[in-house]
């Protein structure tokens, strides 16, 4: 069972390219799964059956587990199965069969265009230069977290306005920014970036205040930091990514694009901020229209 655990997490990280935090998850998942198997009296992958699988899952809901959580736990197990039958550990797959709960999907939080150019705060220490730049660009491209983070100076097209972004699976994507975000990086990277440099900061377009690649613990707080600084409500780097791309569909951008810009592979994904929109004209009529 650990060395089928151990050869899964190599596969999950070097051949399917999944992220670290993905294959912190699945590996998670597939560990209690296979404590769970082996209480049922499963001696190896190959003993595993659909019975067990549900088992697993039905224990999990009996301890409370979310239904997000539910459906993760599922596609880590069908991962795990189909990876197994493939490499000759099951002879057959077992998780084929195993449907995932649908996952109750809340409408994401979104701040007003107005309450999002409020986070923005100009000064001339260099970590708050790299702030501003940090919430400019989180804002202008609707990036994710760890995506900033991984962005190295030469992703940087000044000429154009865009930056070249690995997403999920390291897909690359070019995402344009704006004169704001333009303004906000050239006065990182002429005066606030050289201040923080050392030998050891590589490329990487922002740094910590010892040099390194920043981390994004650090741009949680950067971003949280500068809504409470502002009075706004607890903001989160994947609020500003929720706020982008709610306004540009409120600007009238065309729903594919909005999926471009955000790296989705699915235009479901994309389409939830179509129901912010809705519920915001909802709003609107209700507040205003004598007979709503």
């Amino acid at each position: 069972m650990r060395a089928a655990v151990d050869d899964f997490a190599v596969h999950l990280a070097r051949v399917d390219n999944r992220s670290a935090h993905t294959v912190r998850a699945y590996v998670g998942d597939v560990v209690s799964l296979l404590d769970h198997a082996a209480a049922a009296g499963c001696a190896a992958p190959a003993d595993l059956d659909i019975t067990v699988l549900r088992g697993w899952l039905a224990q999990r809901m009996t301890d409370g587990a979310a239904r997000t959580s539910q459906a993760r736990r599922a596609a880590a197990a069908r991962t795990f199965t189909a990876w197994a039958h493939r490499s000759g550990l099951c002879p057959a797959d077992a998780g084929a069969q195993l449907a995932s709960p649908r996952a109750h999907r809340d409408l994401p939080s979104v701040l007003r265009a107005d309450q999002a150019a409020d986070l923005v705060v100009t000064t001339a220490d260099p970590h708050a230069v790299r702030d501003r730049a940090v919430l400019e660009l989180l804002y202008a491209t609707g990036v994710r977290v760890s995506e900033l983070c991984g962005l190295d100076t030469a992703d940087i097209d000044e000429g154009r306005r865009v930056i070249r972004v690995f997403g999920k699976g390291a897909k690359e994507r070019m995402v344009p920014y704006g004169i704001p975000a333009e303004k906000a990086l050239d006065d990182w990277l002429r005066n606030g970036r050289p201040a923080l440099a050392r030998l050891g900061s590589g490329d990487a377009l922002f740094l910590g205040a010892r040099g390194g690649r920043l981390q994004q613990t650090v741009v949680r707080r950067i971003v949280a930091a500068a809504a409470q600084a502002a009075g706004l409500p607890h903001t989160s780097p994947h609020d500003l990514r929720h706020s982008a791309a709610t306004h540009l569909l409120d600007g009238g951008a065309d729903l594919r694009a909005v999926q471009d810009l955000l790296g989705h592979s699915s235009l479901s994904s994309t389409q939830i901020y179509t129901h912010v929109s809705t519920e915001r004209l909802r709003a609107a009529f209700k507040q205003a229209h004598p007979r709503a």
